[in-house]
């Protein structure tokens, strides 16, 4: 089962930005980010007949290790297809949960048209790392947790990628009254240009330090409920991205990814609208970076 991560707070933060904010550390859950609660919930909720055959995903990274251990954790293969510039500490720590790993190009090949072949090839059950909603539902807890745990929020600041963070999480705490904003790499604010056209919008795969965040257009199922519950997507740039990684170490001795940073990085920047908005959540949605990385990172930028 995935562990209820702790809600952790700064005073220096609140100073910073002049609202209560709340920080979730997802770098604190199995496998690193909040990915296994949704890996594991869908492998769970599988007949025995389709978890026999195993499980296939596509993902840079986060998802991949998420599956690759839920999968050891019931018994089963798992067949992860993986970009060839993942990080590599993702790359290993999902073959170290037992996971067959297969390398592609993000930028030359379709990953949705990988994963469907694949799935055909092998006969194995899908577990897409956002459009599925199981993975949606399982993703929402760290939300609602947060809620349960720090109390009533007026806004909900949380990392977009495909969109399966945001849709459960805007859905978990639906009814709160929490006004729930995205935050996405300015590099590739697919999600962003989608809201204001009103459908779905593709963008080139984008390059920017946050892996987990470089998708060109939102999911199929996690569209409909971010158009009807996220009430903006801001951007966020990798600079700003890098400054609340620094920040987060320095501060709340807490080791980010860049993707994990994206939404803190977002408010320490001044880009979310707080509205008179007292009491602030945060999602840190994942810590999976090594040593080097997170060095060459924060050395080659600096707190803007």
């Amino acid at each position: 089962m995935a562990h209820r991560t702790p809600v952790v707070r700064s005073r220096t933060l609140d100073a910073r930005v002049g609202a209560s904010v709340v920080l979730k550390p997802e770098s604190l859950q199995r496998v690193g980010a909040f990915k296994f609660r949704g890996a594991y919930n869908a492998v769970a909720l599988l007949d025995p007949a389709a978890r026999a055959r195993g499980v296939v995903t596509v993902s840079s990274g986060n998802h991949a290790q998420a599956l690759a251990l839920a999968a050891a954790l019931h018994d089963v293969s798992a067949l992860v297809l993986m970009p060839a510039d993942a990080p590599a500490v993702k790359v290993a720590a999902t073959r170290g949960y037992g996971a067959e790993v297969v390398s592609f190009d993000r930028y030359a090949e379709d990953r949705e048209e990988l994963l469907a072949a694949a799935v055909a090839e092998r006969a194995m059950a899908s577990v897409h790392p956002y459009d599925d909603e199981r993975v949606m539902a399982g993703a929402g807890t760290a939300a609602l947790e947060l809620v349960e745990d720090a109390g009533p929020l007026d806004l909900l600041l949380v990392p977009v990628g495909g969109g399966g963070l945001i849709a459960g999480s805007a859905t978990a705490v639906a009814g709160e009254g929490v006004r729930v904003v995205g935050v996405e790499p300015a590099a590739g604010d697919d999600v962003r240009r989608s809201l204001a056209a009103g459908e779905r919008v593709r963008v080139p795969v984008p390059e920017t330090i946050a892996d987990g965040q470089q998708l060109p257009t939102p999911g199929e199922l996690t569209w409909p409920v971010i158009r009807e519950r996220v009430a903006a997507v801001e951007p966020v740039t990798d600079d700003e991205i890098v400054a609340a990684m620094r920040f987060a170490f320095e501060r709340c001795k807490l080791v980010l990814e860049p993707s994990g940073a994206s939404a803190l990085g977002a408010l320490l920047a001044g880009r979310v609208p707080l509205a008179g908005a007292e009491r602030v959540g945060v999602i840190l949605s994942g810590g999976n970076v090594d040593l080097e990385r997170f060095a060459d990172l924060t050395a080659r930028r600096h707190e803007m």
